[in-house]
């Protein structure tokens, strides 16, 4: 690919974004960062602990300092992205937006079958109530489709189904 730009992957919480990044380094010249990975380095605390302490806005503002670097100095990277990323003003100007989608019920079983599961819910402040997330959910998905340049499937996929996929859809996307 010569013209590799920045890949960012978006979608609801729990979707995969992380194993996905992941695997796409594997098989892929792309470095990977992660928007809440940096955000905890900035703050020194957990996502979970921002919330709790600073609240969902102070949150919302970090990430958005996070989006302005990205855009400003990352280049030729896989960018995957918190839950609620997508929101910030600039997305399209950091890279090829591809949104991961699953029905919501998909994404809470595919939490629950993780070996990790209960750390991985409880890392998850918006998942723990259930009919919330649902609706958060369902206010989400159609801004997520709205945004994305490519849209995958990942229901019953693997990671690396998931990479082949994403690899060929933003090659032609570029």
């Amino acid at each position: 690919m010569d013209t590799m730009k920045n890949i960012v992957l978006i979608g609801f919480m729990g979707v995969g974004k992380g194993s996905v990044a992941r695997e796409i380094v594997k098989h892929s010249s792309y470095i990977a960062l992660d928007t809440d990975d940096l955000i905890e380095s900035m703050e020194n605390k957990k996502v979970k602990k921002i919330f709790s302490q600073n609240g969902e806005e102070y949150f919302r503002k970090i990430e958005k300092s996070v989006a302005e670097w990205l855009e400003k100095s990352v280049k030729n990277t896989l960018i995957s992205t918190g839950g609620g990323f997508y929101k910030v003003k600039n997305l399209k100007k950091i890279g090829t937006i591809v949104l991961l989608d699953s029905p919501f019920e998909k994404i809470i079983e595919r939490i629950q079958k993780h070996p990790n599961a209960v750390a991985k819910l409880k890392k998850r402040p918006l998942l723990s109530d259930m009919k919330a997330a649902k609706q958060l959910y369902k206010q989400r998905r159609p801004e997520y489709l709205s945004l994305a340049d490519v849209v995958i499937d990942v229901t019953d996929k693997t990671a690396l189904e998931c990479t082949k996929e994403i690899l060929k859809k933003v090659k032609k996307h570029v």
